[in-house]
């Protein structure tokens, strides 16, 4: 009888053990996010007596939630300030739904994060003013929403970025000289605001580079010639702005740029056929 009780209670602790150790203030956070933005009615929705791990587009490693990707699912409501109790979160993207409200500023406390993904949603008010304290982001993808303000001065801090992609929202405010701290910046765009001043002769210390897109903004004076530095820009969208001037030749012969789009159509049209050119000449 012994031996029975001992089996019996051995293979309740290895059932146990198969389903996944999340801790309540986690869980709850999921549950939140869940009643938040209607779950029931999501494309996908999560069966809430199912483990964790089960739960569509929920990541879990080592008893801990890492990524959430619900892109697509017909959420509708607010991101809840518990996402701030993800602390092992890698990845929250959300994007393509009906989210609305604010991005909560409890989730800058999710040091892990690495990317943010809440494009083509309904979200409104600022980034975030302590962004810059995501030490580990390499992804802040926000693009068509109602997003105001200024880019938080602290966003110059995130020195992993590669995306910084907040297109198509209501932003105002100036590019500032501390951009070029963005030193591992692979696409910036800003197209599609209310941005206004002179773009900073410091852009053209983000080497890594290779899109550029400010179009359909308030940018004005001229286009600093040191974008002629940036030897790996391959898009550079500038048109529908206050800017003066011609682009330097050094912008013009940047050795990988092949989508351009300045102002002057005319602009266009010579860099065009430089590349038409370019192209059939004999090998």
């Amino acid at each position: 009888m012994k031996k029975i009780t001992t089996i019996f209670l051995f293979l309740v602790t290895i059932s146990n053990l198969s389903f996944s150790q999340i801790s309540d203030l986690e869980k709850k956070a999921l549950i939140d996010l869940y009643k938040s933005t209607n779950g029931s009615n999501w494309n996908t929705t999560w069966d809430l007596n199912k483990d964790i791990p089960s739960w569509h587009g929920v990541t879990v490693e080592k008893n801990t939630v890492t990524r959430i990707n619900l892109s697509m699912n017909n959420l509708n409501g607010v991101i809840p300030s518990s996402v701030g109790n993800l602390k092992s979160l890698q990845e929250l993207n959300l994007g393509f739904n009906k989210i609305s409200g604010s991005i909560p500023s409890e989730i800058t406390s999710i040091e892990t994060l690495e990317s943010i993904q809440l494009f083509m949603n309904q979200i409104e008010g600022e980034i975030p003013p302590n962004i810059g304290e995501l030490h580990n982001l390499k992804e802040l993808i926000l693009f068509n929403n109602l997003i105001s303000g200024n880019l938080p001065e602290s966003i110059y801090n995130l020195n992993k970025l590669k995306i910084l992609h907040v297109s198509s929202n209501r932003l105002t405010g100036t590019i500032d000289a501390n951009v070029e701290k963005l030193q591992n910046l692979n696409i910036l765009s800003l197209f599609d605001n209310s941005m206004y001043g002179a773009i900073p002769n410091q852009i053209g210390g983000l080497r890594n580079l290779k899109e550029l897109t400010l179009a359909n903004n308030l940018f004005e004076g001229e286009i600093p010639a040191d974008i002629g530095r940036l030897s790996n820009l391959e898009t550079l969208l500038l048109s529908n702005n206050r800017f003066v001037g011609s682009l330097s030749n050094s912008i013009k012969n940047l050795p990988l740029l092949t989508n351009l789009a300045y102002i002057n159509s005319n602009e266009v049209e010579e860099f065009s056929n430089q590349i038409s050119q370019t192209t059939l000449q004999p090998q």
